[in-house]
This record gives C-alpha cells, sequence and structure tokens, in this order.
C-alpha cells in the first residue's frame, strides 16, 4: 500500500472517531440539569424481558391561598409553569426587603418570556399579612402581580407546606419549624417536583437559579426521548464506517500502475 493511501486510511478512521470522543466528552457536561429530590417511590418496570426501575419523585401538594389582589389561588392554577417560591412576611425588618429585591430582579430578567415562569412568595405570618398589607408589600417592589403572587392562608397548612412539601427545614437548618424564616430560593418544575434551592443573596447562585429556569422548560421528558437518542450507542459503528467508505473511494480512485512504462 502507498503512503498516501495508508495516511488516507489513518485519517479515515481516526479523525470521526477523535471528533466522537471529543464531541461526547465536552458535551458531557455542557447543560446543567437540576437535580431532583425526594424520590417517594421506586416503581419496578418489567419490558421485553427486561427490569428497569423508574423513581417516582415527591411531587409537592397543592393548598389554597389568597393574593395581593384577593384572589383564591393555588398550585394548580399554575399548571405548566416553572415556580420560584420564597418565604417572607411584611413586617419583616431583616432579610425579606432583599429577597424582594432579588426576586423582582428575576422577575424583571424574564420580563420578555413571563409566562413561562411565576413568582411565589409565601407569608409565613398570615395572621397579619392581610391582602391590603400584602399588596402594599408588592407595590412597594414594583412586582408584576400577574407573574408574582404574595398570597396568605391558613396557617396550619402554610407551615404544613413549608416543612413537609417544601421541606424547608431540610435545606435550611438554621430554620425553626415554628417559624419559617429562610434566605433560600425554591426551584419547582411543571410537575410540582422540587428542583433546586438557591441563597437569595447569594448572586452565583441567582445567575444559576436565571439559567435553570429555562433549562427546566426546555427538559424533556424521559417518557418521550429524541429519537436521536437511540443513534447514540451506535454512533462509533457510524463513524468507522463512514470512514471504511472514505477509504474505498480513495482506493478506488487510485490510477493504475502501468507495469510496462
Amino acid at each position: 500500500m502507498k503512503k498516501t493511501a495508508f495516511l488516507a486510511l489513518l485519517l479515515a478512521i481516526l479523525l470521526p472517531l477523535c471528533g466522537y470522543y471529543i464531541v461526547k466528552f465536552y458535551s458531557k457536561d455542557a447543560v446543567h440539569i437540576p437535580k431532583h429530590y425526594f424520590p417517594d417511590s421506586i416503581t419496578k418496570i418489567e419490558k421485553g424481558g427486561k427490569t428497569t426501575y423508574d423513581t417516582v419523585w415527591h411531587k409537592i401538594k397543592s393548598i389554597p391561598f389568597t393574593n395581593q389582589l384577593g384572589q383564591q389561588v393555588s398550585l394548580d392554577d399554575l399548571k405548566g409553569k416553572i415556580i420560584v417560591l420564597d418565604f417572607f412576611f411584611t413586617r419583616c425588618p431583616s432579610i425579606c426587603p432583599g429577597l424582594a429585591r432579588n426576586m423582582k430582579k428575576l422577575q424583571d430578567s424574564f420580563i420578555k418570556n413571563d409566562s413561562i415562569v411565576q413568582f411565589l412568595s409565601v407569608s409565613v405570618d398570615p395572621e397579619n399579612d392581610s391582602v391590603p398589607q400584602l399588596r402594599k408589600f408588592a407595590d412597594r417592589y414594583n412586582a408584576n402581580h400577574d407573574t408574582w403572587w404574595f398570597v396568605t392562608g391558613n396557617k396550619q397548612q402554610i407551615y404544613d407546606f413549608g416543612n413537609k412539601e417544601i421541606k424547608a427545614n431540610i435545606f435550611d437548618p438554621g430554620v425553626d419549624t415554628a417559624f419559617i424564616h429562610t434566605e433560600n430560593f425554591f426551584l419547582i418544575d411543571t410537575n410540582r417536583v422540587l428542583r433546586g434551592f438557591y441563597n437569595g443573596f447569594d448572586t452565583l447562585q441567582l445567575s444559576q437559579l436565571a439559567r435553570d429556569i429555562p433549562t427546566l422548560m426546555l427538559e424533556r421528558d424521559k417518557k418521550t426521548p429524541s429519537i436521536l437518542r437511540s443513534f447514540i450507542p451506535i454512533l462509533p459503528l457510524i463513524f468507522i464506517g463512514i470512514g471504511m467508505v472514505i477509504v474505498l473511494i480513495v482506493i478506488l480512485k487510485r490510477k493504475p500502475v502501468n507495469k510496462f512504462s
């Protein structure tokens, strides 16, 4: 085999393979997918003689609220939306004003596509946070009342919601379960599954939260994966096949050697 043919063969095989593994390596962590928390159960699935397991993640229970406009609302009204939630109270002299300012910045960053996310601030002092108080607090931060609800409701239900559904005391060990006062923002996906918690005063974590919101909207259901996913395991064979075709083309195009020249 001539030197040029050998080099063509080598390049035809190595280049596709190198390209595949380089893409695989750098794309592995290219998209940060927010993790899941709190599995409720593991479901065993038998199909085609194969056994797989599917995790059923904890779905946050919906409870009734009253928002700053006096409307009766709940998580059930937010189907198809990502939710960013925090806990506050209007008379708070410490962290709540700062959290509200940072939540407002998040709301402003989605002003052009605000249909994908709902911001929800839940009062942990519902006995004092009346509808007029909530409206006054919301207006202080120039909140968009449609996409940012400040809500009150039954105190016991709210505290059960915070401790048992959001599990705020687990993510912030300093939280007193009798008075939920945390700096965290909580990210909830369209299936009402908790997908992250972020310190509302940490600029890096807030930037990550702003990136995670649209990422969740792009996340595909595992039950309906992309058709391209099935080709991933055989990509090396596809690339090798392409390489061999290139080699054959190179060999066939070689001029025949004239033995009598």
